[in-house]
């Protein structure tokens, strides 16, 4: 029987956290054996985090953690992190914006076995051009400087198992930002078996986007300086 741990980070999302919390419950109580919903605030100034305290009254399988400010990619691998100590079989990961659908989930779940990484394909986004010239752009970049064709990179609805994950995690450098992205390239550069499935991505549903274009440029030239020191030792 396996144990699922599902990842989320959070950043000023008291608009839309009680219904994810509400949502992605319902997953892990159905999985069962010991699976735990962990939210990780990621030093929000809103009431994020009093909410998720509130919100796990009387729910055992939900782990509000908080921890201080340091961007989606550093949270993600403080889950990861934590879900690999904590014995977790599969690990799954979302976002608290609400554009993702949990019964969507068991699509993946089922076919579990079969890979080391099951990813979603964001087909027919709803998020804004933004948001979808940066994935194209980044395919394009991943295979300049990697030489690999990752799908959707960045897709924050993605199942791994967790011993898989555990050997390849220590490649990624603490706190780096575009954590998701460098996973799919080591799976992809390794030749483990990753499935894309094509999801819903919904409109955020509420709370305010914290990225714009310039926001984008900035992450971005980072980025290639970033991922051409990287390439020099994932091989």
């Amino acid at each position: 029987m396996d144990k699922l741990y599902i990842v989320i980070p959070a950043y000023n999302e008291e608009e839309t956290i009680v219904s994810v919390i509400d949502e992605w419950y319902q997953v892990v109580e159905k999985v069962g054996n010991g699976s735990r919903l962990v939210i990780i605030d990621d030093g929000s100034k809103d009431k994020t985090f009093q909410i998720m305290k509130d919100a796990a009254a009387g729910r055992e399988a939900f782990l509000p953690l908080t921890k201080p400010n340091g961007g989606h990619g550093a949270t993600i691998l403080y889950g990861y992190n934590y879900a690999i100590k904590e014995g977790a079989d599969y690990i799954f990961q979302t976002d608290s914006d609400g554009q993702t659908l949990p019964e969507e989930f068991w699509e993946f779940w089922k076919n579990r076995k079969n890979y080391d990484m099951i990813i979603g394909h964001r087909k027919g986004r709803q998020d804004g051009f933004s948001r979808v010239f940066v994935t194209k752009t980044l395919k394009f970049v991943l295979q300049l400087v990697f030489h690999v064709s990752v799908r959707d990179a960045n897709t924050p609805f993605r199942l791994m198992e967790s011993k898989v994950l555990k050997d390849n995690i220590k490649l990624i450098p603490e706190n780096y930002n575009l954590s998701n992205v460098i996973i799919s390239v080591i799976y992809a550069k390794k030749h483990k078996k990753v499935k894309y499935i094509p999801i819903t991505f919904r409109p955020r549903q509420g709370g305010v986007n914290s990225i714009n274009m310039k926001k984008i440029f900035r992450i971005g030239k980072q980025a290639l300086k970033d991922f051409s020191a990287i390439n020099r030792y994932i091989g």
